[in-house]
């Protein structure tokens, strides 16, 4: 079977028009009649089925396809060595709607979706399609064990380089948050998925916060839009990413083995868990992600539970609490009160000790206060007899002794030397003269007597001491002024 069938099919039609003009078929210019569209068309499509007379089997790549409302699926193929020339040779293959339905069926089953850029392995017909002059490929069957055969080398190609990347079990090793209520939820908003899912978190009575980011959980966009989602949730204030989607096919599911999705679970920041209608394979985002269920009502489930779970630790955490502070209050109240008796019993024995040697110390210093007494009295009789003698003899001694002081105050008393003759003379600024050294004449003195005071003025002195000489000058008599 050559590579490239619809370039064989040209070749083949190019020789057997040969074949047919050397049969006698003349152009005009040779004299002959021209042969109709009509012929020509119909000597191709006999020159097609000799070349073609059965099925046969062609490869190549898909370069578009789409499925009718009426079912028919139209696929242009190229051979994958010239995808990318817009110009190389097409084959038109056409699968009608009741053939269509078998293949969809068994690519479901298979978990497998065409899609532009695969490669396929076809059987059918070839055929000429005369409305519009192009050779058709009639599709009747896949060979589905190379397509299985290359998802099967896909996934584990995938899962390979995530092992080696270290990001297979990278979600598992993110800590499991203890009380997820904020959860951020990649879902196709209104379908059963998503309201499965939700449904379990209303039923629950715990106050769930969900952000919703809406993506597509199937088809050619799914995969981008996926993993677009979970990329908008890591930075927003949630605890947990849940990723559900209802039953289906696996065809339905094949966009949870992308590679765009498997790598935006594994390297997310925050705990992803999956929740995909599937009971017979897993996907591969539900091997990379934390946690995987089986239903979106299983993983709505699962979390709810595990909340409750938390809420019933605290429960009975708060409840051992409760009884531990009980318990341990009942046992200081019996402490406390056996301290009590122990305490009013003590201190009515200390009470009685001290009260009986407080008993003691008054009669011993009662008896004591009244020796004490009787000793003091008995030495202040006796101090204040010997002090009644000692003062007496004190009294005597120092009235002699005023007596004489007075005696001797009078023999020295100024009015007394006074009435004998004496006078006290004093200068002018009331000092007294006690010699005639540096009194000069015309100096007023006053001199003071017993009976009165007198002034005079100097009108010459003369010292006792002849040695002594006054200054000179005039004579002058003392008088009284």
């Amino acid at each position: 079977m050559s590579r490239r069938p619809s370039t064989l099919v040209l070749v083949s039609l190019e020789e057997r028009a040969k074949r047919l003009a050397e049969g006698g078929g003349r152009g005009p210019g040779a004299g002959g009649d021209a042969i109709s569209i009509t012929e020509l068309y119909d000597r191709v499509d006999r020159a097609v089925q000799a070349s073609f007379p059965g099925d046969v089997w062609i490869s190549g790549e898909i370069r578009s396809m789409k499925v009718l409302t009426n079912g028919h699926c139209f696929i242009d193929l190229v051979d994958p060595a010239d995808a990318g020339d817009k110009s190389a040779p097409v084959l038109n293959a056409k699968c009608w709607a009741g053939t269509w339905r078998g293949v969809r069926n068994s690519l479901e089953q298979l978990g497998v979706a065409l899609e532009v850029g695969m490669a396929i392995r076809a059987r059918g017909t070839i055929g000429l399609y005369k409305a519009r002059g192009t050779i058709d490929f009639n599709l009747r069957e896949l060979d589905t064990d190379a397509l299985m055969g290359r998802v099967a080398a896909e996934r584990a190609r995938l899962v390979a380089a995530l092992v080696d990347e270290d990001l297979y079990d990278r979600q598992r090793r993110l800590a499991q948050p203890l009380v997820p209520l904020r959860i951020g939820l990649v879902a196709s908003k209104g379908t059963e998925g998503y309201h499965d899912f939700l449904g379990q978190l209303e039923r629950s009575g715990l106050a769930f916060v969900v952000t919703h980011v809406q993506s597509a959980v199937q088809g050619a966009g799914a995969p981008e839009q996926l993993a677009s989602a979970l990329a908008h949730l890591q930075s927003a204030p949630i605890d947990l990413i849940a990723m559900v989607r209802g039953g289906g096919s696996k065809a339905d599911l094949a966009a949870f083995d992308h590679e765009h999705v498997a790598r935006a679970v594994a390297t997310s920041v925050l705990p992803v868990w999956t929740g995909i209608g599937h009971t017979n394979d897993v996907s591969v985002a539900d091997e990379v992600a934390q946690r995987s269920c089986i239903t979106p009502t299983e993983c709505g489930r699962e979390l709810a539970g595990r909340v409750l779970a938390a809420w019933q630790r605290t429960e009975e955490a708060a409840l051992r609490l409760a009884r531990m502070v009980a318990q341990a209050t009942d046992r200081e109240a019996v402490a406390l009160s056996a301290r009590r008796r122990s305490l009013a019993s003590g201190s009515r024995a200390q009470l009685d000790r001290h009260d009986d040697r407080l008993a003691t110390v008054r009669y011993t210093v009662g008896r004591s206060a009244v020796q004490t007494m009787d000793v003091a009295r008995t030495d202040v009789t006796s101090r204040s007899t010997r002090l009644g003698s000692s003062a007496s003899q004190v009294l005597e001694v120092a009235e002699l002794r005023a007596v004489q002081h007075r005696r001797l105050l009078g023999a020295f008393d100024v009015n007394r030397q006074l009435e004998r003759g004496w006078s006290i003379t004093r200068g002018h600024d009331g000092a007294v003269v006690h010699s005639v050294v540096g009194l000069v004449a015309g100096t007023v003195l006053t001199t003071q007597l017993a009976d009165g005071v007198v002034t005079s003025d100097v009108v010459a002195t003369a010292p006792t001491d002849p040695a002594v000489q006054p200054p000179s000058s005039p004579s002058h008599k003392t008088g009284a002024s």
